[in-house]
């Protein structure tokens, strides 16, 4: 598995968009300073995901995290490739017996497939939107997390990256 965190907020950045010849789209812009962090990991082989919203990215949320993919997918040991974050590393992180790291090189976020996964929430399901509150962006992100996870061979194509064919 893949794992990786994204901050998602009510801050949005006007993307292009099409509009019929000779017009002009009007494309709104919100600049509200309220974020969450959604945790997700990722079984590139199996085109799985298991998610959380949490409010903070820090050890305690890191291991409620991975205390759920544990229970998630209780019958199998995985091998999770995670980022420098220093959450990652701390010594008060409670890692399941069932789940071993590999850490990615620094400053790589290219070889982490789950940031496939944000890019797609944000292209797809957050473009040129803006939204009234924290939580109805929260339930756009659900509905594109839910709506990604049904997809189990979109999300396998976007992130089972060649190095990751690894046969025993």
């Amino acid at each position: 598995m893949t794992q990786d965190e994204g901050r998602f907020g009510r801050v949005n950045i006007p993307r292009s968009s099409w509009a019929p010849m000779g017009t002009r789209p009007l494309v709104p812009k919100q600049i509200v300073r309220q974020s969450f962090y959604v945790y997700t990991a990722v079984c590139p082989s199996l085109g799985k995901m298991s998610s959380l919203i949490l409010p903070n990215a820090n050890t305690e949320m890191m291991s409620l995290f991975l205390e759920n993919v544990s229970n998630e997918f209780a019958d199998n040991e995985i091998i999770m490739q995670i980022d420098g974050a220093g959450w990652h590393k701390s010594k008060e992180l409670k890692i399941p017996q069932n789940i071993h790291f590999i850490i990615q090189p620094p400053y790589s976020p290219e070889v982490n497939p789950t940031e496939h996964i944000w890019d797609e929430l944000r292209e797809k399901y957050l473009h040129n939107r803006i939204f009234d509150s924290l939580e109805e962006t929260m339930d756009r992100v659900c509905f594109g997390l839910k709506d990604l996870s049904e997809k189990m061979d979109y999300v396998k194509s976007m992130t089972f990256f060649p190095y990751l064919n690894i046969s025993f």
